[in-house]
């Protein structure tokens, strides 16, 4: 069972109960019986208008469907039950889990969609490049800081998918990039990027930082809303609570913003 932190974003979590009910009223109520064909008592899988074999094409689609609709009230209760022991009233229902796309320039002519098919051809901890510094181990990786593994912590508690350090390209750019984290929120099957500074007192990285930021800008993705940046410097120490709110802020504002896939 996922461990979540005390502090529930509200708009993060009615995004979650609204994404189960959402897909709760698109799945079939399916019931399990047993009906004699030809002599042969067999499993059926019931529907309102429909009954079909268990080991039929459309039986075995709607056992999918009979367990997609279990995992959902599972969450669905699960979701409620945080949503009533933090805040009062109801999910405000302009919390929509509506797909609009996002999509990353990769030079000057093409550009890809930042959905899960994107998610899903990345590669996990890609980065080929001082492995050595690789020393704080969490959940079958290593990163490269405490912090990096406190961040892969908190994704996996809030059952966010993520990959460490994928190869990125980006416009602009003759050699791709490795993206600290990019995560999935399969609510809005949108990508988001996530690049953590935590070089401590050097002048050199904060230019280096703002030319990141510049990189992704250049590609088209927009700061707090394509991309999140966390800090832990002297001035800027690290706090997840911190960044937590910084994460609901881009969830909301992946609500309001219009899709920009077409040209």
């Amino acid at each position: 069972m996922p461990v979540f932190e005390p502090y529930i974003p509200k708009e993060y979590l009615a995004l979650k109960i609204n994404y189960c009910k959402q897909q709760l009223a698109a799945l079939p109520e399916v019931v399990i019986s047993h009906r004699t064909i030809r002599g042969v008592n067999k499993l059926v899988y019931m529907t309102k208008h429909h009954t079909y074999s268990a080991d039929s094409t459309q039986g075995e689609k709607l056992r999918i469907c009979m367990q997609e609709r279990e995992k959902h009230l599972c969450n669905l209760s699960k979701y409620e039950g945080l949503w009533k022991s933090c805040f009062r009233g109801e999910p405000p229902e302009d919390i929509k889990p509506e797909k609009k796309a996002r999509k990353c320039f990769v030079n000057n002519t093409e550009s890809v969609i930042l959905n899960g098919a994107f998610f899903e051809s990345l590669k996990n901890d890609a980065n080929p490049y001082y492995r050595e510094h690789k020393t704080h181990f969490f959940n079958g990786t290593y990163y490269r800081s405490p912090v990096e593994a406190e961040i892969a912590r908190f994704y996996t508690e809030q059952e966010i998918p993520f990959k460490y350090e994928p190869e990125i390209w980006l416009k602009g750019l003759n050699h791709p990039i490795n993206t600290d984290f990019v995560i999935l929120i399969n609510e809005l099957d949108q990508c988001k990027f996530h690049e953590h500074f935590g070089l401590k007192n050097s002048t050199d990285y904060t230019r280096k930082t703002a030319t990141t930021i510049n990189n992704y800008a250049g590609a088209g993705l927009l700061p707090g809303l394509d991309l999140i940046c966390t800090y832990d410097t002297d001035a800027v120490p690290f706090d997840i609570r911190s960044f937590f709110a910084s994460f609901n802020s881009m969830i909301y504002a992946s609500l309001f913003t219009i899709d920009n896939s077409m040209p």
